[in-house]
Formats: C-alpha cells, sequence, structure tokens
C-alpha cells in the first residue's frame, strides 16, 4: 500500500523594504528660502511614505550653506548614516543639491554606489545604480560646477569694480554706518574709536583700554564685550584715517573658497577721502609707531625674563591653566594668576602667592628638577617634578608671626639663584 506524502505549503517570503531618505538643502537664509526648504521637507515625508515598498528613514536638510563646501553638517550625517548600513536610497532635487564641484559629486556617488545606495536625481531623471546614472552624472555635473565658476567670477567682477571705485567692504565697523556705497559716522560709536586711540597713546595696554570699556558699559559693534584683540583690531585699522585700503585678502578659487591674507599674489586698491575721518592721519600713525616700539619691548623682555627670575614659566593656575606672573605690589613682591591680574576675580579665583613663600616651599627643593608649579585653591602648590613624582606644599598668609626670618629667607633666596644660574 502506497505511502501517503503529506504536501507542505512554505509561505513567500516578502521582500525586504528599502529604507529611503531624501536630501534638500537652500544655499540662502532668506525667509523665501526657509519657506521653500519647508516645502522640499513636507514633499519629500509624504512622498516616501505613501510609496509601497519603501520604508520612510528621515529627511536630511541643510540651509545657508554653499553647494561647493563639504561642512553641510546635515548631508556629513547623511552620509555616515549610509555607510552604517541605514540607507538604501537616497531621493534628491538635482546634482547641484550635492555639490557643483564635479570631482567631490563622483567620488561621493561612487562610494554610497560601492555601499549599494542608489541616489535618486528627479531633476535629471537619473538613478545612480543604473548602467548609464555614472555618465549621465559626469556630463551633467560638469555643466553644474561650469555654472558655480561664472558666479564666481562674476562675483569677484562685481567685487574688483567696487574697490576700484572705492567701495568699502565691511558694513560692520565700528563707529560707521554703511549707506549707499559709502561710510556715514555714528557719533556715539566714533567718539570710542577716539577714546580707544587717545588711552593707548596715554600709556594704557589693550587689556586695561578693555576692561574700562566693559566697566563703563561700552558695547562693542554687535553688542558685546571687549577683548585685546578687538582693541588691537581697531588701533590696526586704517579706514578711520577717511581712507581705505582694499583686497589685503582674497578667495584662492571658487571651489574651497578659502581666504587667505594677500602677500602681492594680487593688487591692493589705495583710495584715499573715500569717507569722513575719524582718527587724523598724524594719530593713526603715532599710534602705529606705538604698537611697534611696545612690541619690541615686549620681545626683548620676554627673551630675557626666564633668566631673571627662578620661577619665570614655571608656575601653572590650577583654575584656568594661565601661567604666573612676578609682580611687585605695595606689599612685596607676589607671583600673579595673568588672568586674575588683567580681568579680575570673576574671571580667575586664584590667589597671588608672595614671593618669599615660593621659596620657603622650595628650599629643600633643586628647580631644576622640577616640571612646573601648579598653584591650587587653598594656599596649595602641587610641585611636579621631570621624574614624574609629585610633591604637596601649603604655604600661610603673611602675618607677623611669620616663622622665617629676614635672614632665612635672604639665605633661601640666595641658594635658589645660584642654582638657577648654575643650571642655566
Amino acid at each position: 500500500m502506497p505511502k501517503t506524502i503529506e504536501q507542505r505549503v512554505f509561505p513567500q517570503q516578502m521582500p525586504r523594504q528599502k529604507r529611503v531618505a531624501a536630501y534638500a538643502r537652500v544655499s540662502s537664509a532668506k525667509d523665501a528660502m526657509h519657506h521653500s526648504l519647508s516645502a522640499q521637507i513636507s514633499y519629500y515625508s509624504s512622498n516616501i511614505q505613501s510609496h509601497p515598498g519603501w520604508e520612510y528613514v528621515g529627511v536630511y536638510a541643510d540651509e545657508a550653506k554653499t553647494g561647493t563646501k563639504d561642512s553641510r553638517e546635515q548631508f556629513q550625517k547623511l552620509l555616515a548614516d549610509c555607510r552604517a548600513g541605514k540607507i538604501d536610497i537616497v531621493l534628491t532635487k538635482s546634482i547641484s543639491r550635492f555639490a557643483r564641484n564635479t570631482v567631490t559629486l563622483l567620488e561621493t556617488v561612487r562610494e554610497l554606489r560601492s555601499l549599494g545606495v542608489d541616489v535618486h536625481f528627479e531633476e535629471q531623471n537619473i538613478q545612480t545604480l543604473t548602467a548609464d546614472g555614472e555618465l549621465m552624472l559626469s556630463i551633467l555635473a560638469s555643466f553644474a560646477q561650469a555654472e558655480s565658476q561664472s558666479v564666481s567670477e562674476n562675483q569677484k567682477w562685481r567685487v574688483k569694480k567696487n574697490f576700484q571705485e572705492g567701495k568699502p567692504w565691511d558694513g560692520t565697523l565700528l563707529g560707521y554706518r554703511y549707506y549707499d556705497g559709502r561710510y556715514v559716522i555714528e557719533p556715539t560709536e566714533a567718539e570710542t574709536v577716539r577714546r580707544i586711540y587717545r588711552e593707548y597713546l596715554s600709556g594704557k595696554g589693550t587689556t586695561a583700554i578693555a576692561n574700562g570699556l566693559n566697566a563703563d558699559g561700552v558695547p562693542t559693534r554687535l553688542g558685546g564685550i571687549w577683548h585685546k584683540s578687538a582693541v588691537m583690531k581697531i588701533l590696526k585699522n586704517y579706514t578711520y584715517t577717511g581712507n581705505l585700503l582694499l583686497q589685503k585678502t582674497y578667495r584662492e578659487d571658487y571651489i574651497s573658497k578659502e581666504t587667505v591674507p594677500n602677500n602681492g599674489e594680487m593688487p591692493m586698491y589705495h583710495a584715499t577721502d573715500t569717507h569722513e575721518a575719524i582718527i587724523d592721519l598724524d594719530v593713526f600713525d603715532a599710534v602705529q609707531a606705538e604698537i611697534e616700539r611696545r612690541s619690541k619691548k615686549y620681545t626683548s623682555t620676554k627673551r630675557n625674563y626666564a633668566a631673571r627670575y627662578p620661577f619665570s614659566g614655571m608656575i601653572v593656575c590650577g583654575n584656568c591653566g594661565k601661567h604666573y606672573r612676578r609682580k611687585t605690589t605695595a606689599g612685596g613682591i607676589v607671583w600673579i594668576c595673568t588672568t586674575f591680574n588683567t580681568q579680575g576675580k570673576a574671571a580667575c579665583p586664584s590667589k597671588q602667592i608672595p614671593e618669599e613663600k615660593l621659596y620657603e616651599m622650595t628650599a629643600d627643593i633643586d628647580l631644576g628638577d622640577v616640571d612646573c608649579i601648579i598653584a591650587e585653591n587653598g594656599n596649595v602648590i602641587r610641585i611636579r617634578m621631570k621624574d614624574g613624582s609629585e610633591i604637596t606644599r601649603h604655604w600661610t598668609d603673611r602675618s607677623r608671626a611669620e616663622s622665617w626670618t629676614d635672614e632665612m629667607k635672604e639665605q633661601a633666596r640666595q641658594k635658589q639663584l645660584e642654582r638657577s644660574k648654575r643650571n642655566g
């Protein structure tokens, strides 16, 4: 009697849904462009989620970025997710949404192809995993790059024309407002500029000037606080004399758009009497001479400073990480954090250390074997040796009951000076 063969029916395996994402970008921060970006995101979200066999991953969107740069945050995130195997298909409006640089575009598409990721360019009707996809991309990307180069050349022509006509480039200069291609003085800010020049010529440093402006509640051009670099930038700005020196920097190429100093590679344009001066040319020249004089003095002092004092360049603030410097005060010589000294306790809650305390705490140590001294809160220093070991010392504030006599202090000081000369 024949055996009965049981017929088994296996369920058909359903194909896996394609994981689909979209990339959208606008190249301007204008309101109209923001609306365009929102519309693109809405369109792609709806399109992907309504398509049979597609699984919605998300829309990656950048705004106010140029297509020639690789710094687009969401674009880089999209590539990272493709490399992680999270995406099968990428939708985008056109080739120019990826890049206007042919090389970058093709390198990106080829990498995605190697990962099995298909990129659909809607306007050009190209799918990169098809046989003719890369050929079409090469041709069309070349046109996109040529368009980008043309736009760049047109921009260069406009900038050059403005330079030749003596039109200013910076519209955010303290002391001026930019109207119809010319600088017009803003009286309150102009007085701030004059104050900076006046105080510098009277002997004040850039840090002291910045601190004074902040203390008086004087804002910067954009409403921020003052730093010494901002003060120095104003002191060196030739524009305040009523003249312009244009094209001090330039962009190397239209792809990288890197701004570099002009050291003679491009022509500079000197336009005189283009606007009302805030600073007389004689005053400006006097300031430049003073800047040079102080620079030479500081360089000379810095070169010889380490040889003068045993603790020079050795003490580091445990709060802000800046070095301590030697300072003569009414109460005697102290070592003080440079941040505390220039910006006050609000910027760094460190404490100055009397020099004799440093000699006391290091009397039994050869400073030549010391890597650094870290000044901590609570009257503590950590002496880090070059061999990796560490010594912790405490010191007390000055009082009438000091344990060391003047003779002992002088002996310790002379001992350290001798060691410093011997090792230096």
